[in-house]
């Protein structure tokens, strides 16, 4: 007794501790973890933050003052003076910009800059919908592989239904006796035996065969008697087969897809291609409400491309500022110092004494019409930075639309789907019994799991849809990755 007691209270730890790893696995692979991830390592984001940061080094370069001039002569024979003899002669000059000129230079490339923070946001934006995108896309297939295996489970209980009536020696037919008799002999007592003992491809070939030695059987007892009796339910057999083999390379090709969207999605991640994807086994419709102007608004606020747009009419507007400044004079203060020795000459008190002499240099820019184009020209490409922002800002709109009707659309087509999935699932169920005895024919209960199965696959598709466009829409918005 206490042995079980024990082994009990053992099983209970290990469950527990099993249950705890995999729903931490699955924590640690969720697609909010899988966006951290790719937001961390994906090599295109992390250009455009690179770039970003190079952009921000260019506001020092250009808010210094030019660099300081040094010149200095030196007379190879001393220059005779009235005071001594002048050995050398140096100058030292800064140049001044006009007032606001380098203020305005560094407003216009810290709005570069922030036009390219813009730019990093809307790579990470489009990263994370190519993250979820393709994350839906991988639920899409693993769905509809589910979905066909059990569509094949449920045609080999049609199939073993169909093998009982067809050897049923209580129809009278010669050929169903004859493969009643032939299914006897096999190790299993009939043609394709319990849907349990045979699911792989032997049970698939040895099923065929025993088809085909009861349609050999029939064929020959047909001639003989001069009827056609027994081709029905063969060829009912045949239809079965046919649509288990669609549907087994359906599954195969949903494989070969299912290792391609793994690479497509680790690229994005920046991993080993081969690394393992979780997928939630059931798609969560998005949990929020669509208000058309609350997010027209949020879009005109927080999209990237709308932003980088007023950050570059800001920088040009800024830039104008600069031209102007600079078509004003600079001012230049200096200081000029020459080296005098002593002369033996000369009886001047200031004799070997050193002069030093303050100077100002001004520019006199003359040449206006360099001045005029640069500002003209920073009016124009402002005046196409304000057409851009309103084209894009329509084309936004325009793409928020086509957003919002297929997130509506995916939304009614789930509710449809759903709905017409229970009716036919109810409607096959009595099919099913009717069919056990004879009661509905093997073409309407194959039409209504033909429906079935595409009213399932509808529905992952609607539901795989409706998340995609939910994240199209919050790409637009940009909100959660400013």
């Amino acid at each position: 007794m206490k042995v079980a007691v024990y082994k009990f209270f053992i099983t209970l730890i290990i469950a527990g501790a099993a249950s705890a790893a995999v729903s931490g696995q699955h924590l640690s692979d969720s697609l909010a973890s899988y966006l951290e991830i790719a937001a961390k390592n994906n090599p295109g984001v992390q250009q455009r933050l690179l770039e970003y940061q190079a952009a921000l080094q260019k506001v020092p370069q250009v808010g210094s003052l030019p660099d300081p001039e040094l010149s200095a002569g030196v007379f190879l024979k001393p220059m005779e003076l009235m005071s001594g003899t002048q050995v050398a002669d140096f100058q030292l000059m800064q140049m001044f910009p006009w007032f606001g000129v380098l203020r305005n230079a560094q407003d216009e490339m810290s709005l570069m800059a922030n036009v390219k923070y813009e730019l990093f946001r809307d790579a990470r934006s489009q990263l994370f919908y190519d993250v979820q995108s393709t994350w839906y896309e991988l639920f899409r297939i693993q769905e509809e592989r589910r979905i066909s295996e059990k569509n094949i489970e449920l045609l080999k209980t049609i199939e073993t239904l169909t093998l009982i009536k067809f050897k049923s020696p209580s129809t009278g037919s010669p050929v169903s006796q004859q493969a009643g008799s032939m299914s006897s002999g096999a190790p299993d007592g009939s043609i394709r035996g319990s849907s349990s003992g045979m699911q792989g491809m032997n049970g698939r070939q040895d099923s065929q065969a025993a088809v085909a030695q009861a349609g050999n059987a029939s064929d020959m007892q047909s001639s003989a008697m001069g009827a056609p009796s027994g081709g029905s339910g063969l060829s009912d057999l045949y239809r079965i087969q046919i649509e288990l083999l669609g549907l087994e390379n359906n599954v195969l090709l949903l494989n070969n897809q299912e290792r391609t969207v793994i690479v497509q999605f680790n690229s994005y991640l920046n991993r080993n291609p081969a690394s393992p994807v979780l997928v939630d086994t059931i798609l969560k419709p998005p949990a929020f409400m669509i208000s058309e102007t609350a997010v027209q608004d949020s879009i005109l606020a927080n999209n990237p491309m709308l932003s980088m747009l007023d950050y570059e009419r800001q920088s040009l507007e800024a830039r104008k500022r600069m031209v102007t400044g600079m078509s004003y004079p600079m001012v230049g203060l200096g200081i000029s110092y020459s080296l005098i020795n002593k002369s033996s000459m000369s009886t001047s008190s200031m004799n070997g004494t050193d002069m030093i002499m303050p100077m100002v240099s001004v520019t006199l820019p003359i040449y206006r019409k360099k001045y005029n184009a640069m500002k003209t020209e920073a009016d124009l490409l402002r005046s196409a930075a304000d057409q851009n922002y309103k084209a894009k800002a329509n084309s936004l709109r325009t793409e928020f639309y086509d957003a919002l009707q297929m997130y509506q659309d995916a939304s009614q087509r789930a509710r449809l789907y759903e709905n017409q999935r229970i009716l036919a699932a109810r409607s096959l169920d009595l099919m099913l019994k009717a069919f056990s005895t004879s009661a509905a024919s093997l073409t309407d209960v194959l039409r209504m799991r033909q429906q079935i199965y595409e009213y399932e696959l509808k529905l992952v598709e609607s539901s795989v849809d409706l998340n995609i466009a939910s994240a199209w829409i919050t790409r637009l918005m940009a909100s959660a990755t400013k």
